[in-house]
């Protein structure tokens, strides 16, 4: 079975990589899909191709051979379509994630593909992690070296150098 796990990953943390080790032992082949959304352009932290090499990373040093990395743009169920996959894995941390993406996997089935949406629950050690603690810890020069993988914490390190 070939699963999508879409997301905007800025950046990846210890939460996202959970679901992806998890998803890479119950199905066949993962997509990660890190999605282009125009309207966030000038708040993301990494572009949308820097975030693809560090998901690239994280799976390669943890040897995750049947995750492969792509981006996105548009709708999902589109995406979804053009590589032949019907089902989407979402992680969840609490009930108010699990209100929005109750919403999205219902709308998400209502178009071709007709995609059924799996979800994962957060390890308990990882679901306090949010991107936005991340890049906020970072900025202000606190260690986030637990709360993200190596090739997470390296992309900070140098894109957080104070300019000389």
């Amino acid at each position: 079975m070939h699963v999508v796990y879409p997301g905007s990953f800025d950046p990846l943390h210890n939460g996202h990589f959970d679901v992806i080790v998890r998803s890479s032992k119950l199905f066949d082949r993962v997509t990660v899909a890190v999605l282009e959304n125009p309207s966030k352009r000038n708040q993301w932290l990494f572009t949308p191709e820097e975030r693809v090499e560090i998901i690239r990373r994280a799976a390669a040093q943890a040897r995750l051979e049947n995750v492969q990395v792509d981006t996105f743009r548009g709708l999902l169920v589109d995406y979804m379509k053009r590589i032949g996959s019907r089902v989407i894995v979402k992680g969840l941390r609490a009930v108010s994630d699990y209100e929005y993406e109750l919403q999205m996997a219902h709308l998400n089935r209502q178009f071709p593909p007709h995609a059924e949406t799996l979800f994962i629950m957060a390890a308990t050690r990882w679901s306090y992690v949010s991107s936005t603690m991340v890049k906020e810890i970072a900025r202000y020069g606190g260690d986030v070296g637990k709360l993200v993988p190596q090739a997470t914490l390296e992309a900070l390190k140098a894109r957080m150098q104070p300019e000389r």
